[in-house]
């Protein structure tokens, strides 16, 4: 009964220490996505001042 106790505490640590990491993950991601978005308006308004061409 003991082991199965200590088994249950631990699979309950390491889930915790799981969700953090998803957590910080997540975070992650949403900050990329957020430069993402940025860089992809500034290279519009880059291009939208390039001469066009004239062929």
């Amino acid at each position: 009964m003991a082991q199965v106790i200590a088994l249950c505490r631990s699979l309950r640590s390491e889930n915790e220490q799981l969700r953090e990491q998803l957590t910080v993950a997540e975070n992650d991601r949403n900050r990329l996505a957020e430069r993402m978005a940025a860089a992809s308006v500034r290279l519009e308004q880059l291009a939208a001042q390039l001469p066009e061409g004239n062929s």
